[in-house]
């Protein structure tokens, strides 16, 4: 199986470039609020409640898609490349994925900020991730985790091999998709 990781801060679109690489491509899009949208209707995500179920779910996919015959998945993450825990988690997922010889592949977006905070208001965002249909609070947190959170590498932070970085500012969803292809080969 491979395992597409698509990173970087909110609203550089990762949820959409995933969707775009499926289309082109025979793997299937987790995106993150898969989970956060579908716990959120009984414990928020910011509750250890809420953090425990998601990761539950979170890892039940993982180990079934790793075990089965599926192509691939991509998967949507923000990390905060400032926190051990995802460093943590993002090894413990790809570990999974390599111990049952499949291989991962590290896709890092990156945006300007105005045009993040353009894109955390389109309409296909809005549609796929309810949580976010509060505007001016979407927004907020977007702002606010830049005071708490480096969300993207500094140059030659990422080691893994298969790794990817597109600077996505003015280039559409279908171009990065198209570029990940063929970087890749998939």
């Amino acid at each position: 199986m491979k395992l597409i990781l698509i990173f970087g801060p909110q609203a550089v679109g990762k949820m959409t470039v995933g969707q775009e690489l499926a289309k082109i491509t025979d793997l299937k899009l987790f995106h993150n609020h898969m989970t956060i949208d579908l716990v959120g209707h009984f414990f928020d995500y910011s509750t250890k409640e809420g953090k425990r179920l998601v990761h539950l779910f979170r890892q039940e996919i993982f180990e079934e898609a790793s075990k089965s015959d599926m192509y691939g998945m991509i998967f949507t993450y923000v990390w905060a490349f400032n926190l051990q825990a995802d460093w943590d988690y993002v090894n413990q997922v790809s570990q999974l994925v390599e111990s049952r010889g499949g291989t991962v592949y590290y896709v890092e977006l990156e945006a300007d900020l105005e045009e993040r905070l353009e894109r955390n208001k389109s309409d296909n965002r809005l549609k796929h991730k309810p949580s976010k249909r509060d505007i001016e609070w979407s927004e907020a947190d977007l702002k606010n985790s830049m005071d708490s959170y480096r969300l993207n590498s500094l140059d030659g932070e990422i080691q893994y091999s298969n790794y990817l970085k597109i600077n996505n500012t003015n280039l559409d969803a279908q171009e990065v998709a198209k570029i990940i292809k063929q970087t890749f080969h998939f």
